[in-house]
């Protein structure tokens, strides 16, 4: 049997890595919200979730393949059995960035590009949607990124999931706003202060806000949860502030 809706209801979070990820599952525990975090392999999340529990909040992590859909068929099933209703949901799984030219792009990698990005944000969203609408309440956000909205030379592959998974974003709004649920896309232009973009970018990471803040775009996404209806945004794009655009 469903657990009845807490105060807060519970995150979801699909795609926790070590950067924004974590920062996420961190930002929406401190406002009380018990948070379900998914991963491939959900082993390593243990200490995030000691973490949390720590702090006095809860949290369980799930194995789940955000382009599986009987993973994620099962992830919420057991979130609403195991931990209460749903009541925000956040996509962030990241996608390879290939940089491939278009004369060498194997189709395979156009394929798993296109299925990690767009055909997740899909199946997540919609299984998502799926319990809010009858409770007619319910947030749902996409992580996007520079080629959600202008696809660089070699990043067909890469650009291609990130245009989908925006216009997935696009839809669900438009259908879902008129039945209470907030879908928003973020569009974060520059690079997330990570390990993985620390060891690539020394340089910019050794720059004063070079890198994006994982715990600032946490509170931007948490900022954005928490709008009025009177006033829903769709998209934000956020970047440090000494990058030109």
């Amino acid at each position: 049997m469903a657990q009845p809706m807490s105060e807060s209801g519970v995150t979801v979070v699909v795609g926790v890595g070590k950067g924004l990820g974590t920062s996420l599952c961190r930002r929406f525990a401190k406002a009380g919200h018990p948070i379900a975090m998914a991963a491939r392999d959900a082993k390593r999340l243990a200490p995030l979730v000691h973490e949390i529990e720590n702090a006095g909040g809860s949290a369980m992590a799930f194995n789940a393949d955000a382009t599986e859909e009987k993973d994620v068929i099962r992830l919420f099933a057991r979130v609403e059995a195991d931990m209460g209703q749903v009541e925000i949901a956040i996509f962030n799984v990241g996608a390879l960035r290939y940089q491939t030219s278009i004369l060498d792009m194997p189709t395979e990698e156009f394929q798993n590009a296109w299925r990690t990005s767009c055909l997740g944000g899909m199946i997540v969203g919609r299984e998502a949607a799926r319990l809010m609408v009858p409770r007619s309440r319910g947030t749902i956000q996409f992580t996007g990124g520079i080629p959600s909205r202008r696809a660089g030379a070699k990043q067909a592959a890469f650009a291609v999931g990130k245009f989908g998974l925006r216009a997935v974003a696009q839809s669900m709004a438009r259908e879902l706003a008129p039945k209470g649920i907030h879908v928003s896309h973020f569009v974060i232009e520059g690079m997330i202060n990570n390990q993985r973009m620390r060891k690539l970018e020394p340089e910019k990471a050794a720059e004063e806000d070079g890198l994006v803040s994982t715990e600032a775009l946490a509170d931007l996404y948490y900022q954005i949860h928490r709008q009025p209806k009177s006033s829903w945004t769709f998209e934000v794009d956020a970047r440090p502030w000494q990058d030109l655009f």
